[in-house]
């Protein structure tokens, strides 16, 4: 089914795991990310950033993640990510995303209250789920670019204020994650999360997934994340295998030979994630 973020992060909540959100870079890209989630028996967020979305073209994102949700009878929720202007955000929700995120992170709380608040008013009038942001995650997303020293991590009693607010249906936190971070692991704020956790009502939300150990995604999802981004790591796979095969392949040959295999690569990333994000391990314990 083509549905919400919130729909798919309230069955989360409910069995204890978190649904992974992945960047789609292009379009080649997109139906083996949901064939991956049909194949794990899981929801999956597609996320595109403004450019890429433009690039791509807002309808044809639409129009296949419907196609292949009804036809691989699989949950997906298109979403925008990281959006700083309101006429993005309604440009997107009326070319059919079922999801948008307002980051007002960088402004000041009143700000970013205010800022969020139209967008959600907005954003549910047509049954569109919105995640804001508190708190300032680091490396670089979409060309800007945010420093160790320019990093603020989320205050909980700023996150009450602002869910209370705004009526957000998430809200991604700042605990010590990075954009764009492959080559190394970063340490991650688990008594900060768990201070947030205990005092706001809404889904939480982890960016910059591919720097976060692997070890401490249980931590984390039993600590409130709902919806775990995964970007970087599909854009290195996806692009290492094609380095290999555009470098082999005659000039001549159908791209798709190329392409296929770069698909597939980001397939098995996304299982890959997937299989970590259903918290097996913790609902084998809670069934008990």
């Amino acid at each position: 089914m083509y549905t919400t973020l919130k729909e798919v992060t309230s069955k989360a909540e409910q069995l204890n795991y978190t649904v992974g959100a992945f960047n789609a870079h292009n379009l080649e890209m997109l139906p083996d990310m949901i064939r991956a989630a049909k194949e794990q028996g899981s929801p999956i967020i597609i996320q595109t950033s403004i450019d890429t979305a433009k690039y791509i073209g807002h309808e044809n994102f639409v129009a296949v993640c419907k196609s292949m949700a009804t036809k691989e009878m699989v949950d997906v929720v298109l979403h925008l990510d990281h959006a700083r202007n309101f006429d993005d955000i309604k440009e997107a929700i009326d070319k059919g995303y079922t999801s948008v995120m307002f980051d007002g992170s960088h402004l000041p709380l009143k700000e970013n209250i205010m800022k969020t608040r139209a967008v959600v008013e907005y954003a549910h009038k047509h049954g569109v789920s919105v995640e804001g942001e508190l708190g300032t995650i680091g490396g670089t997303e979409e060309g800007i670019h945010v420093g160790e020293d320019d990093k603020v991590y989320t205050n909980p009693k700023d996150a009450i204020e602002f869910v209370k607010a705004t009526k957000v249906d998430a809200l991604a936190i700042a605990i010590g994650t990075n954009h764009g971070q492959y080559k190394s692991k970063t340490q991650v704020n688990i008594p900060l999360l768990r201070e947030i956790d205990a005092v706001v009502d809404v889904p939480l939300v982890i960016h910059g997934g591919t720097g976060v150990n692997e070890q401490d995604i249980h931590e984390l999802i039993n600590n409130g994340i709902r919806k775990f981004n995964v970007g970087t790591e599909l854009l290195v796979a996806w692009t290492r295998k094609a380095k290999e095969t555009f470098e082999e392949t005659k000039e001549t040959k159908s791209l798709r030979h190329n392409i296929i295999p770069c698909n597939q690569a980001v397939k098995e990333v996304v299982k890959h994630k997937i299989s970590i994000f259903r918290n097996i391990e913790d609902r084998t314990l809670i069934l008990r």
